[in-house]
This record gives C-alpha cells, structure tokens and sequence, in this order.
C-alpha cells in the first residue's frame, strides 16, 4: 500500500460524496489532511482545555493582564512583522461573504481590494457548503467560476480589471468537522478549511501573483497564534514552497487576545499581514468572559458603540501595535445594506456608515470591512480621500498608552430597554432560524448579520437575567420575563415567515441559553449537530 492510499484509509467520509467534490476530495488531499490532523490536533485539544482553565480563572476573579513572562517581547523594538505580501499592499476596502458561487462572483465583481471568503461566521457549515464553498474558491482562483442559473441569469467574472485579493477565513479552533473522521476522530474545521484550500490552490495563486492568504479568526491567546504558525510552515515545507509564503492576518475579537496582540504577530512573524478589529465578535467575548461579574453588565446593544471605552481603547493599542510592528491595523465591519424602500431612513444609514468609516482611517486604520458592495463605494470614498497611499503604516502612535484597565472598562452610558431585549430575541431567533436551514449571514433590519451578532443577543440576555438587571421601564429581567418575550417574539416571527420555516426549532435552542443558567461554548457549537447528516458507512471516493 503506498503511503498516501495508507493515509487514507485512516479516514470516514461521512458525507455524500458528489461528482463536484471528487476535484477537491482527491487522495492526495486527503492524506495532506491526515498528516496535519496527526502532527497538530492534540496541541489544538490542550490549547482548548486550557481556554477552560482561563475561564475558571476568570470566574475566581482574576482578571487579564499583560503577561510578565512576554514582556521581553513587548520591550524589543527590533522585531517586525512580515512585510506586505504581492496583493496585500493596499487593502483599503475588503468585502466579506460566504463561499457560495453566487456570492464568490459578486464580490470579486465589487470595487474592493480584497474579499475575504468566509468558511467561518458567515457560513452554515453544513457538508454541503463547505465543500461547495471549496470548489467554488477552486474555480474562482482559476477565473473558471462563471455559472448560470438553469433558465435564467448569467453570473460572470468581470474583465475589465484586476480582481480583489482572495483571503481565506476558516472556522476557529473550537469547531469539528463531524463528517471527516481520522483515526476515530473528527477533524478540525480550521485544519479541514484551511489544508483543502492551501493544497489545491497555494501554488496556483503564487503563479498568478498572489498567494495563500488568511483570516484566523477567534484566539485567545498567543499559543493558539503559535499553532497556526506550526501548521503554516509544514504545509508549505510538505509542497515545496518557501516559508513566508503565507499570510495571516488575525482578528483580534476576543478579550484575552487583546492583551497579548504585540506576542500573537511575534508569533506570525514571517506570515503575519496584521490584526484586524473583530468588532461584533470582541464585543461577544467582553460579555462572555465577564458573564458571571456583575461590573461588567453592558446596557442594549446599540448603545455599545466603537466609542464605548473598552472598544476604544482595543482600537488605539491595535492601531499602536500594528504600525509598529510594520503590519496592517485592519478596521472593522460595516454591516448595513441598502434600504430601498425608504431613501430618508437609506440617506441616514449611508451617513453612519460614512461617519464610521472617517473615524476608523483618522484613527490610523489601513482598511476596512463592507458587508455589502454598495458600501465599497462610500468606504472607498472615506480612505481615498484621507489615505491617499496604499496603507499607513508609517503612522505611529506611541504616545498612545493603553493599560489594562483601559481594556477592561466597562463604563458604558445607556439602559436595558424593552426594545433592546426584543431585538436580541429577534436578532438571535433569525439568525439561529437560517443557520439550521443551511444559511449563514442573514438580512435583519437592515443590518447583515451573521453568528457573532446572534452570539452578543444571546450572550447580553443571558447577562440581563443572570445579574437581574432592571429595564428602563422599570421591570426585572427574570427568566420568566424572558421566556415570556421569546414566546411572543417566537409567535410574530411565525407568523409573518413561510411554511415550513424553523423558528420554533431555534427558539427551542434559544429557551436554553437565555435563563442565566446554562451558557454554551458557542452557539454554533450548540446548533451544529441539527445540521449534520452523518452517514452510517463512509462514502467511497
């Protein structure tokens, strides 16, 4: 038996396998995939129990700091970052979005510099969209993803200029991937995104000028950084291509990680291409860290602005830190679409989205985040006009001091309303209601909202009930309270939704998590199993 057939017969396929995944499940990536699961997946397993062990420390009341053990790290001015990779110079406008085909062509159709594709948040990992959303990238990287719809629209890439940059985000550490198994064991969604995208593309990418670039979403402190930086350097020592040919650039959306945001690029050195200002995200791991402190009890989410003072204090020390480590300092998502309905109340969230975007580029930021292509325009309008160089990373801000109570502070002016635990419910039961039909980032008044929004709706509600908070209107947020609300936001949303809907599947998920009683890891890990079919024999290739 060679080695690769040996390879891969350690693995269960638990998926249907259809003809348009035979280009991407190919043996040879199968056993790509075996090895990195063999050689990093216990290290990914330690680095999650002791995400555990953090979190029990936290709930004793020890606080994060900066770690004394690193500060030599800190204190070493001569250390940089990777310089931009070919495509990475100017990212001024970057356009998110899941893997599907439509999708893939619109935003490499949009005015943008770069797209990130996105296995994580903005996709329902269901078998079926992860391996689509592989071949699709395969296609797209190769200009051969033009499609049209069985009697009715073409969808073509455009030709009349170069198209964005491809970045790849897969799913965090936390995540499995149910119906690849080896050796008994699910794979990591972030080793099962990432090593099918870096084995079929990375060379093809080199040779049309750009490379294997990434997001790496979701870590929490600078090991987890250390491990993707192990897996980067032998994946491309196992394809024959240079270290340093990769790039990361890591979003830092959670509390623990900003506090180790100048160790997590050391990390990366030779493959970091910045940080980025997971906004939503950061938001939802503040409340989720702190969840069981009542000093730490936010008021609604739309009173939780980037001016809030953790928030901004987050943005100046990743700005700091990025410029002087000599990598992007990357802004946050602009999550709006168009109203088209109602041109004063469109004229209204354009301006907002223009306002954000003027403070993220005075801020120093190299870039941003749409949601939507009609968005690239006013954010291309904004950095244009005040970045008129690729990027500005020579912008320094060591006068900035951040410390950690900055990073902690939790002093934020507004109520818990009515309103507001109404729309986490509605927030929380749309979202929740799409991922389990397969569906990832969801239109909800007017904003584009994908799991970590669903997760901050959550997380405050169960906050509100945990510390019994009392609403502007003068009511005790109780678990009756809330399970009562839910009840009638869960019967509306029926209502005025087509048959065959699965709202009352997600409001049963969400009763759970609501209570301030039980609290999982994530939702998506607490939704994944209705969205799985595995099957009873593994499927022949």
């Amino acid at each position: 038996m060679s080695d690769t057939a040996s390879l891969v017969s350690a693995v269960e396929i638990l998926g249907s396998i259809e003809e348009s995944y035979k280009t991407i499940l190919t043996p040879e990536a199968i056993a790509f995939l075996v090895l990195l699961h063999r050689t990093f997946n216990t290290t990914r397993k330690t680095l999650l129990a002791r995400r555990v062990a953090r979190q029990a420390a936290i709930d004793a009341g020890i606080l994060p700091t900066f770690l004394p053990e690193t500060k030599f790290i800190r204190d070493d001015p001569t250390w940089q970052g990777a310089p931009p990779a070919p495509g990475l110079v100017d990212r001024r406008v970057e356009i998110t979005g899941p893997t599907d085909r439509k999708m893939v062509i619109n935003a490499l159709n949009s005015d943008v510099w770069t797209y990130m594709a996105d296995f994580e948040d903005a996709t329902s990992p269901t078998w079926e969209n992860l391996v689509s959303g592989q071949a699709n990238l395969y296609d797209a990287v190769r200009r051969q993803v033009d499609f049209t719809v069985p009697g009715g629209k073409a969808y073509k890439l455009r030709t009349d200029r170069l198209l964005p940059t491809l970045i790849v985000r897969p799913r965090g550490w936390h995540l499995e991937e149910k119906h690849f198994v080896v050796d008994g064991e699910p794979i990591s969604g972030s080793i099962f995104d990432f090593g099918l995208y870096f084995f079929h593309n990375a060379h093809e990418l080199v040779k049309r000028g750009s490379g294997p670039y990434f997001y790496l979403p979701k870590m929490e402190s600078h090991f987890e950084a250390r491990l993707w930086n192990d897996i980067f350097k032998l994946s491309q020592d196992m394809i024959a291509m240079p270290r340093g040919t990769i790039r990361g650039t890591v979003l830092i959306e959670t509390i623990l990680a900003a506090f180790e945001m100048e160790e997590i690029i050391y990390e990366l050195r030779e493959h970091s291409s910045g940080l980025n200002c997971g906004r939503w995200d950061y938001i939802f791991s503040f409340i989720k860290k702190f969840r069981h402190n009542p000093a730490f009890v936010l008021p609604d989410r739309s009173a939780v602005t980037m001016t809030s003072p953790f928030m901004e204090s987050y943005v100046k020390l990743l700005i700091k830190t990025c410029h002087k480590r000599g990598v992007h300092a990357m802004g946050g998502m602009a999550a709006q679409i168009p109203i088209k309905s109602d041109a004063a109340a469109n004229k209204v969230a354009m301006e907002n989205v223009y306002k954000d975007k003027l403070r993220e580029v005075n801020a120093g930021h190299d870039g941003t985040w749409v949601a939507h292509p009609a968005l690239a325009v006013i954010a291309s309008e904004v950095f244009n006009k005040h970045m008129p160089t690729p990027n500005q990373l020579f912008k320094r801000t060591e006068e900035v001091v951040v410390t950690e109570a900055d990073l902690l502070n939790s002093n934020v002016q507004g109520s818990v309303t009515e309103d507001g635990i109404r729309m986490n419910l509605d927030i929380g039961l749309g979202y929740m209601e799409a991922w389990v039909r397969g569906v990832g980032c969801v239109p909800i008044n007017y904003l584009m909202e994908d799991a970590a929004t669903a997760e901050v709706s959550r997380s405050q509600l169960w906050q509100w009930v945990r510390h019994q908070v009392t609403t502007a209107e003068g009511i005790k947020v109780s678990k009756e309270y809330a399970l009562r609300i839910l009840e009638e936001e869960t019967s509306k949303l029926e209502k005025s939704a087509p048959k065959g809907n699965k709202f009352r599947q997600a409001a049963q998920h969400f009763s759970t998590q609501i209570t301030g009683e039980d609290y999982a890891d994530f939702l998506t890990t607490l939704l994944y199993d209705d969205i799985t079919k595995i099957n009873s024999k593994s499927a022949k290739l």
